[in-house]
């Protein structure tokens, strides 16, 4: 790929693009971010939803694969409450679906895994395999797990979707903002997914913090091609994340119902529902995005024990050959989607980037 200039947030993440494959737990693999950091991107590795042991095998499988630079997200969501009476009547509410499909829904719902925020097995593992980044979704670690991985020389990314956030980030010495603005797939990093949601679009976002941040920012949401990337770069971000435009790719995860919705009319159609995880969260439209559109948000059990209910709707639905109950995340640049081998993408994107800052 053609070379770019170095600024001090690429020269700190290892790249010599300023591209962030977003890391989609459940559609990112070791090979795709091997081949995004072999292209001089950064590869990203979403474990929030794997166990220690999981995060590490996936890990090792990119190391050999690549000596480029990994990003591995958590998540750091507030623990999940327990509602018993919440979560019988969401059962209760969903039977109907699973019976649809010839199934039942589950007795009940458990957190299927743990916030970063309580696993001090997954933070040593990170100070002992030392990525070269870790970020975090849904918020801020504990002191002591930020000053660990810095002490283990891994550069730290978190979300913020207002400004609000952006200096809660800056405040904790975090060294990047992941600026996700409201058109980004998958969910909403919101610190809180019950506050008021200003909805900040990338541009308005991107602009506002570059402006007022004092660390780097990096812009995600929407964004599909080189002239996205060059427009963020002109509001002031120091790199961009694209996730929704890798969901294709030969390394994808996705699977072919994924792959089919995503290449049809339900890409124009994306919407931020909170029936399928329990946080707000946008995905193409599919049946579950339909159920879930008069159901009140105070109805919904906490994130992620409503998952668990979710997953196991999918898997009944894909059982009887249905497979609009997935998670199927995805943003608003979705029909802007191509299907092609993550090399060839990173190829196209640098491509893009060069023409579109010669205009």
């Amino acid at each position: 790929m053609a070379a770019h200039d170095i600024s001090p947030l690429l020269d700190r993440l290892g790249l010599r693009v300023p591209i962030i494959q977003a890391p989609m737990a459940g559609v990112s693999t070791p090979a795709m971010a091997a081949a995004v950091a072999d292209s001089g991107g950064l590869g990203s590795l979403g474990v929030g939803a794997m166990t220690t042991a999981e995060a590490r095998k996936a890990i090792q499988q990119f190391r050999e694969l690549s000596a480029g630079p990994l990003n591995v997200n958590v998540f750091v969501h507030r623990p999940a409450r327990k509602d018993p009476a919440r979560e019988t009547a969401w059962l209760a509410r969903l039977r109907p679906e699973f019976e649809r499909r010839g199934a039942s829904p589950p007795d009940t719902l458990q957190e299927p895994y743990r916030s970063f925020l309580v696993d001090d097995d997954m933070l040593a593992m990170l100070v002992e395999e030392q990525p070269r980044v870790v970020s975090f979704h849904f918020g801020l670690p504990h002191r002591r797990q930020i000053e660990a991985l810095h002490g283990a020389g891994i550069a730290l990314l978190a979300t913020a979707t207002s400004r609000a956030e952006a200096a809660a980030i800056e405040a904790a010495g975090i060294d990047a903002i992941v600026a996700q603005g409201y058109e980004a797939g998958g969910h909403r990093g919101m610190f809180d997914p019950d506050a008021d949601d200003s909805r900040l679009g990338i541009v308005a976002l991107t602009h506002l913090l570059a402006r007022t941040a004092g660390v780097p920012v990096i812009a995600a949401g929407g964004i599909m091609d080189g002239a996205g990337i060059a427009a963020a770069l002109a509001l002031g971000a120091g790199a961009v994340q694209l996730g929704t435009a890798f969901i294709a790719t030969d390394e994808s995860l996705a699977d072919a119902g994924f792959r089919e919705r995503l290449f049809s009319d339900a890409a124009h159609h994306t919407t931020v529902t909170r029936v399928i995880s329990g946080r707000p969260a946008r995905s193409l439209a599919n049946a579950f995005t339909q159920w879930g559109v008069d159901v009140s948000d105070d109805s919904v059990p906490d994130y992620p024990i409503a998952y668990d209910a979710g997953k196991a709707l999918n898997r009944a639905g894909r059982a009887a050959g249905q497979t609009g109950y997935g998670a199927h995340w995805a943003g608003q640049g979705a029909p802007l989607a191509r299907t092609l081998s993550t090399r060839a993408l990173m190829q196209a994107l640098d491509v893009e980037l060069i023409e579109a800052t010669k205009r």
